[in-house]
């Protein structure tokens, strides 16, 4: 598991590559809300999911948590590139009605 911030105009992005899991989750939180920490400017949050080769429910608290944070700090978040699993997955948790989620191959 990896991921890599990557900050650009108003954005933060999250490049998510590997498993999200309990044991990875983490990780890749500690590094996301460090950058968000650290980047006043930035209005929004992408996580790219384009990389992420396996999610559990791990995934979905991820999302969440990010979210609360973000929006602590006055960001908002979207979800790009998930793949057609981890979107109805997304779905289904109800994470549409928070952040802005989009398939693999869809407009961001």
């Amino acid at each position: 598991m990896s991921v890599t911030i990557k900050r650009k105009n108003d954005y933060i992005y999250a490049f998510i590559k590997g498993e999200i899991d309990h044991h990875t989750a983490p990780e890749i939180r500690e590094t996301i809300d460090d950058a968000l920490s650290t980047s006043e400017s930035a209005k929004m949050l992408v996580l790219d999911f384009n990389e992420v080769s396996f999610m559990d429910s791990s995934g979905v608290g991820l999302v969440m948590g990010r979210y609360r944070y973000a929006t602590t700090l006055g960001k908002k978040i979207r979800v790009d590139n998930l793949d057609n699993r981890n979107y109805k997955i997304m779905q289904m948790s109800g994470i549409e009605r928070i952040a802005e989620i989009n398939k693999k191959g869809e407009e961001n």
